[in-house]
């Protein structure tokens, strides 16, 4: 069997890794793929936004499936052209995936269908936009509505930074187009859980609860990142509130999508706050979490292909899930300087040194002269496993201690919370 995996990041390293090792006849190629993917998989350079030239190639190589995983292509409608071609692919439609490509559309259809999310306004004139924040409570979340590689969400804890945030998405254009409209949204507080969930139209399965960790440094200071690492399962998401979470966010969800004529084939992502007032979600994504897959997928013991296979043609009540009872902890080392400037180009080290129960999966990396080298911002996730959580966190730094070049950055706390 021959599959095509578009994207470049971890968490396609984390999809073609749990692929390999459930299915050793599979023939894997990946669009552009990193240095790391290309050790497991045939990497083609082809950038996984430019939708015309994948559709040529996955028509001219006639693979059996071509597996979607990040959002721009996603959004952009790659699933939809391949569709068209008569090539099977996994991933949402443009349509369902507008819950992740507009946190309008998304927060518009919670609001309409009672999911509990936080209270927002939407913008599309800046003026006015701005006039609403003079009076606004503080704090307060300011929201590019398209995509902006999971940095378009500024909390503001004074009047001034929500007034800057403001200027840098919708006059400076900070994130493009992603800010011709902004969501002004309640801010709220609590941990923070993600749900990432198969779902094949008719029927929604969530996998192991994950908690990430989005800000640059320890104890959750600077900037927004696209994620430093994270940990699965998480004791804070207790029976009770799956429970709910399951009944009142996950199906509802569901439900809406099909009363607005919208089937969803792939994974959806939900991104929770556990608030005193119960959970409510900050927001969907329309496939698998960075890191999030990295210790979700491990975790998950049933074949991923049957799973692939069964969202695809509809029949996903069929296939028994099984988990494994293991803790998993993800550590992601960035370039120094991330999510600002930074330089790349760096020769990794210790890669070699890594403990074999331990996972490095390659986000941001290239390979060159029998070397590894930098290549992004992120640009490993070092993934420990245990039978309890500080098993699990001592197995990730251990190793994370091992690797090494030059201005590498990475938080300390990961599993601590």
């Amino acid at each position: 069997m021959k599959i095509l995996v578009v994207g470049g990041g971890g968490r396609e390293h984390a999809i073609i890794k749990k692929l390999k090792k459930e299915r050793s006849d599979l023939q894997i190629f990946c669009a552009p793929g990193n240095g790391g993917i290309g050790e497991e998989a045939l990497c083609v350079p082809i950038p996984a936004t430019d939708l015309n030239h994948i559709c040529e190639y996955a028509k001219t190589q006639a693979f059996d499936l071509v597996i979607v995983a990040p959002d721009d292509p996603l959004v952009a409608g790659l699933v939809d052209k391949l569709q068209a071609l008569g090539i099977r692919a996994f991933g949402p439609t443009k349509e369902a995936a507008q819950i992740e490509g507009s946190k309008v559309f998304a927060k518009e259809l919670m609001k309409k269908y009672d999911i509990p999310t936080a209270e927002y306004a939407v913008f599309e004139d800046f003026d006015v936009a701005n006039a609403y924040l003079e009076t606004a409570t503080i704090p307060i979340v300011v929201k590019a509505d398209g995509l902006a590689l999971g940095k378009g969400v500024i909390i503001c804890k004074t009047r001034d930074e929500a007034f800057e945030a403001l200027e840098a998405i919708m006059k400076d254009r900070q994130f493009g187009d992603a800010g011709s409209r902004v969501v002004l949204e309640e801010y709220i507080e609590g941990p923070e859980v993600s749900i990432l969930s198969f779902c094949d139209g008719e029927t929604i399965v969530p996998l192991s609860p994950a908690q990430d960790h989005k800000k640059a440094f320890d104890n959750d200071q600077g900037k927004n990142t696209g994620g430093m690492g994270t940990f699965s399962p998480t004791d804070k998401y207790t029976p009770e509130i799956q429970a709910e979470v399951e009944e009142k966010i996950i199906h509802r969800t569901l439900e809406a999508l099909k009363s607005e004529g919208i089937v969803f084939k792939g994974v959806i992502f939900f991104g929770l706050m556990l608030t005193e007032n119960g959970p409510k979600l900050l927001e969907y994504n329309a496939r698998f979490g960075d890191p999030e897959a990295q210790v979700v997928l491990p975790k998950l013991d049933t074949d991923l292909m049957e799973i692939i296979d069964a969202v695809i043609d509809g029949h996903l009540q069929d296939v028994h899930f099984r988990f494994n009872p293991e803790y998993s902890v993800c550590v992601v080392i960035a370039s120094g300087g991330y999510p600002d400037a930074y330089i790349t180009g760096y020769p990794i080290e210790g890669l070699k040194d890594v403990d074999k129960d331990v996972v490095v999966y390659h986000a941001g990396t290239k390979a060159a002269n029998g070397r590894m080298y930098t290549y992004g911002g992120r640009v490993l996730g070092v993934t420990g496993f245990g039978r309890n959580m500080k098993e699990a966190r001592d197995a990730a730094y251990r190793n994370v201690k091992k690797i090494h070049f030059e201005h590498m950055q990475y938080r300390t706390d990961i599993g601590i919370k």
